[in-house]
C-alpha cells in the first residue's frame, strides 16, 4: 500500500503531464475527498497507509480529471461563500465571482426585515441559499426549468435546512408564471454566453450544461425576460450577474440601473434601478 505522500506525488504528476494549471492543489482536493480529511490532516499525515479500495478511487478520479472532467463533478461538492454544495453535471458549477452578486444583493435587501426574493435560474441554489444564511428573514423562492438541476437543487436546500417548497419549477419565459405578489428583488445569474460563441470554449467548460451556458444569439435573451418579469412585479429591482462587456446593453435593457466592479475591474453585476 502506498502512504499519502506517495500517493499524492503520483496524482500531481499525473496531472502535470496532462497540464492541469492546478494539479497539486487539485490532486489534493481529491485525496481529501476520498479519505474525508481536511487540508490540514492530509498534511499531517503524510506516512499514513492507504487502502488499496481507496488508492483506487482517488486514482479513477485523476483519471477522470485528465480526461477534462471538471474537479467539482468529480468530488460532487464545492465551497461557495464559505458553504458546501453539492454539485452535478445537471447545473452550473458555482464560481467565487457570482459571490459579487450575493454581497450586492444583500446590500439592496439589508434593511428589510423579511424580504422576499426571487431567484431566477437557480442552479445549485448557491445564490438563494446564500442570501437566506446571510439574512435569516430572507424569504426566496428559486426558479428553476430543469429536471436535473431541479434535483440538485433540492439536495442543497435539504443540506441547508431550507424547505423543498421554496422551489418552482418552471421557464422563466413562461411569463404568466413569473407572478411573484410582494417580491422585494429578483437576482439571477442567468445563461449569457451567445450561442456562436460556445464551441470556442474551454473544453472543462463545455462539460457543464449547455443550458447553462446558452444566452441566445447575443447572450441577452435571458436578460430580457428578467426586464418583463420585474415589469410584471411592479419594477421590482433586480441584481444580476453579466459577463465582459455586456452590463451596458443590459442597463440599456433595463431601461436604466448601474454597474458593480469585481476585484478583477469587471463590470460584473448589474443592478436596476
Amino acid at each position: 500500500m502506498k502512504t499519502i505522500t506517495e500517493l499524492l506525488s503520483e496524482g500531481t504528476k499525473a496531472l502535470l503531464g496532462a497540464d492541469t494549471d492546478n494539479a497539486r492543489n487539485e490532486a489534493r482536493w481529491l485525496l481529501e475527498s476520498v479519505l474525508g480529511m481536511s487540508a490540514g490532516e492530509i498534511l499531517l499525515s503524510g506516512e499514513k497507509q492507504i487502502s488499496e479500495k481507496c488508492q483506487a478511487e482517488f486514482l479513477e478520479g485523476i483519471s477522470q480529471r485528465i480526461s477534462g472532467r471538471p474537479i467539482q463533478y468529480i468530488i460532487g461538492r464545492w465551497e461557495f461563500y464559505g458553504r458546501e454544495f453539492e454539485v452535478g453535471e445537471g447545473a452550473l458549477i458555482p464560481r467565487p465571482e457570482t459571490e459579487l452578486l450575493c454581497e450586492t444583493s444583500l446590500r439592496i435587501i439589508k434593511d428589510k426585515a423579511e424580504p422576499a426574493v426571487v431567484d431566477l435560474c437557480s442552479g445549485t441554489g448557491c445564490i438563494g441559499v446564500t442570501v437566506m444564511k446571510e439574512h435569516p428573514g430572507a424569504r426566496v423562492t428559486f426558479v428553476e426549468k430543469y429536471d436535473a438541476a431541479v434535483g440538485i437543487l433540492k439536495k442543497n436546500l435539504i443540506l441547508h435546512g431550507i424547505s423543498g417548497d421554496a422551489i418552482l419549477k418552471a421557464d422563466i419565459f413562461d411569463l404568466p408564471k413569473m407572478v411573484f405578489p410582494g417580491a422585494d428583488l429578483i437576482v439571477s445569474n442567468p445563461p449569457y454566453i451567445p450561442s456562436g460563441e460556445i464551441p470556442a470554449l474551454q473544453s472543462e467548460v463545455l462539460r457543464e450544461p449547455e443550458t447553462a451556458l446558452d444566452g441566445g444569439e447575443d447572450g441577452l435573451d435571458f436578460y430580457r425576460a428578467v426586464k418583463k418579469i420585474s415589469e410584471l412585479n411592479s419594477n421590482c429591482p433586480v441584481a444580476v450577474e453579466c459577463g465582459e462587456n455586456q452590463s451596458k446593453e443590459i442597463i440599456n435593457i433595463f431601461g436604466g440601473g448601474h454597474c458593480v466592479k469585481d476585484f478583477a475591474g469587471v463590470e460584473r453585476v448589474v443592478v436596476y434601478p
